[in-house]
């Protein structure tokens, strides 16, 4: 029997020695650090792993098979399901090939996925369990052409005998066959491949259209990947937990590009309902998450000190006082006084400490979040206690890859100063243009769309609107198409008041609305969860959102909410205008299935002004309350009605305060 370390050789043979593709770099992976872990996934309870030599070998099997069923260079594969290992190993193993991954998003239904099938001319597709494969099966009346579907999760597919159909492990036993048969082929195929081959296709969100097919090659996100590692000194010791949508640039620049370029342990937890027992379980050392992870993450420690002993609040409330202080300046390693430095200590003994083992966040060294703005207030909290939360800022364009936070230099408005590699500048009107080598190929079948955001100069125009402060850190303000000016010449950016709004644990969503118009009023989500402990704690009795929404308590709430942020724009001189006069709380959450939200959980914002018409007209006519019914859709594709008599609410504003700084 051969020795791993000779195993390991063999199944590198002939890869290049620059690992200018993924499927290079996974084999390189597996020869200098075969048994190391590569991928963990918990499944019954109990994690189970593979070392690099391990996942190569699974790697080489499905690409053979696949090979085998006719899978060629140049094809598209699509990849749905959870964050699961062999669904990384399907990308990888399409990649080996010469095709293109396509991971498209599993909460997606039926109707909503076939646009990106069609589009995208898939044949093949790997799957996670039966829910994805009744929906192909389902897509397949009207779209034919997919004539491959294999299935990771054999649970509950006993009775299915359609001739498109393979078990994940039926078809690598294929593709063993075909490699005893063909062994020189799966190298050939590996060293075929070029760095400028489209190794992934991400599908935009479509948040103004139908979603675009973002074509990146294996240079441009290795490209983002090695500058992020170098940026933060990332090594193959590394743990990170892979729980994100694999259809997200940001997961593929985690789980995928970033692991196959250090070697580091990615991890997928048994289920979404178990991520945070499988993060306090994992305990990574490199943490990725949204800004609406981190606030119930903080919003659950708040309600949980509210159920706490009177001594355990008044320690919590002292040493989080201490953390405000000095906290961020012990993190940045910041001169600060030996009394502090004491108090700091034991405030980690008794609170820091043990809350960060709540969280799952004892080991992190770098925690990143992105993709909305995210709250000072907030943002101060986890790096008071010892976490080094920073924010990043990118695209699916540029794989999530355009500026970064340097340790020792955060500043809580900010995204950052540009990445290594990466330049940035701003046009007249204020739009953010970038340059780098971490840029889209282009949009599949779309050169008309590729030609408007790339200029003659390289460039990538963003859409987003931001300004440089006088270090070169970028602020951004709002999607410049959004960007607008009211009837007294106020500027309008509407998401830099939502996300001010989101910043309270209450508030879910927010849309807000003033273009054109003498005042600014606004659309309300109430958190379900914290609004609902909130009410229950003093005695306030709901049947569900709809009831609790309505409540007078709960708007009283969150006209508190509104006026802390009216007072917070009124110090802003570009904002003060913009200060929220009218207000109501919606009767049903914003949902992607109703097409208010994208599968990002990005407004919809023209569709839903064409949606609540009457409520808009409502708010600006004076009304004190408005009728309306709404059509919803539930998870099992039945429709019904959601109606509610909505009270809008007036509310106060402040005067400008000049002099702010």
């Amino acid at each position: 029997m051969m020795s791993v370390e000779t195993m390991a050789q063999v199944n590198a043979t002939h890869a290049t020695s620059e690992g200018d593709t993924f499927p290079k770099l996974l084999l390189q992976h597996a020869q200098v650090r075969p048994q190391h872990p590569a991928f963990r996934e918990k499944h019954l309870g109990i994690w189970q792993t593979w070392g690099w030599l391990q996942v190569s070998e699974e790697v080489r099997a499905l690409a053979c098979g696949l090979a085998a069923q006719g899978f060629q260079r140049g094809m598209n594969l699509a990849i749905i399901g959870d964050n699961r290992p062999r669904l990384y190993w399907a990308m990888a193993a399409a990649q080996c090939l010469g095709g293109v991954a396509v991971p498209l998003y599993q909460d997606s239904p039926a109707a909503d996925m076939i646009f990106a099938l069609e589009n995208a001319e898939i044949s093949f597709a790997i799957v996670e369990d039966q829910e994805q494969v009744d929906k192909l099966l389902d897509i397949k009346q009207s779209y034919p052409a997919l004539s491959h579907i294999a299935y990771d999760d054999d649970k509950g597919m006993r009775h299915y005998h359609q001739p498109e159909l393979t078990s994940y492990q039926q078809l690598q036993e294929l593709g063993r066959q075909f490699d005893a048969a063909h062994p020189q082929f799966f190298m050939q195929q590996v060293n075929l491949g070029q760095p400028d081959d489209t190794a992934v296709m991400l599908y935009t969100s479509g948040t103004t259209g139908k979603p675009k097919g973002v074509c990146q090659t294996h240079r441009s996100f290795m490209s983002a990947a090695i500058g992020g590692v170098s940026f933060d000194h990332l090594t193959a010791d590394e743990d990170i937990l892979s729980y994100l949508p694999m259809a997200w640039v940001g997961d593929h620049l985690f789980s995928y590009a970033q692991a196959l370029v250090t070697g580091f342990t990615v991890n997928c937890p048994e289920s979404g309902e178990t991520v945070l027992t499988d993060l306090r379980e994992i305990g990574p050392t490199y943490y990725f998450a949204p800004p609406r992870v981190f606030e119930n993450m903080l919003t659950t420690v708040m309600i949980r000190m509210e159920d706490a002993s009177k001594l355990k609040r008044r320690l919590f409330h002292h040493y989080m006082e201490v953390a405000r202080r000095v906290g961020a300046d012990i993190l940045d390693r910041k001169p600060v006084g030996m009394m502090d430095k004491l108090s700091y200590a034991l405030g980690n003994f008794f609170v820091y400490g043990p809350l960060k083992n709540v969280l799952g966040l004892s080991r992190v060294r770098i925690a990143y979040t992105a993709g909305a703005a995210i709250g000072p207030d907030l943002f101060r909290f986890y790096r008071s206690i010892g976490i080094n939360l920073k924010q990043l800022y990118g695209a699916t364009e540029t794989c999530a890859y355009v500026c970064l936070q340097p340790d020792g230099n955060i500043k809580f408005d900010s995204v950052g100063l540009a990445a290594p590699g990466v330049e940035v500048k701003l046009a007249e009107n204020g739009e953010v243009l970038v340059k780098s080598t971490a840029m889209l190929k282009e949009y599949y079948k779309r050169p008309d769309a590729t030609a408007e955001v790339m200029d003659a100069e390289g460039y990538f125009h963003t859409g987003d609107a931001g300004i440089f402060d006088h270090e070169g850190h970028l602020k951004i303000i709002d999607r410049a198409a959004d960007v607008g000016k009211m009837n007294k010449g106020d500027m309008f950016a509407p998401n830099y008041i939502e996300n001010k709004l989101k910043f309270f644990p209450f508030i879910k969503e927010a849309v807000a609305f003033g273009q054109a118009r003498d005042m600014v009023c606004a659309f309300i989500n109430i958190d379900m969860e914290a609004v609902g402990n909130w009410a229950e704690r003093r005695g306030i009795a709901y049947s569900g959102y709809t009831d609790l929404a309505g409540k007078k308590e709960g708007y009283d709430l969150i006209e508190e909410c509104i006026q802390k942020v009216n007072a917070d724009l009124a110090t802003e001189e570009l904002m003060s205008g913009t200060q929220i006069h009218r207000f109501l709380i919606l009767h049903k959450e914003l949902d992607p299935d109703d097409d208010e939200l994208t599968r990002t959980r990005k407004v919809r914002r023209r569709f839903v002004e064409e949606k609540y018409k009457v409520l808009i007209d409502a708010l600006y006519s004076g009304r004190a309350s408005q009728y309306i019914e709404t059509q919803v859709k539930f998870e099992d594709g039945r429709k019904g009605m959601v109606a509610a008599d909505l009270r809008i609410v007036d509310v106060k504003t402040f005067a400008p305060v000049k002099d702010a700084a």
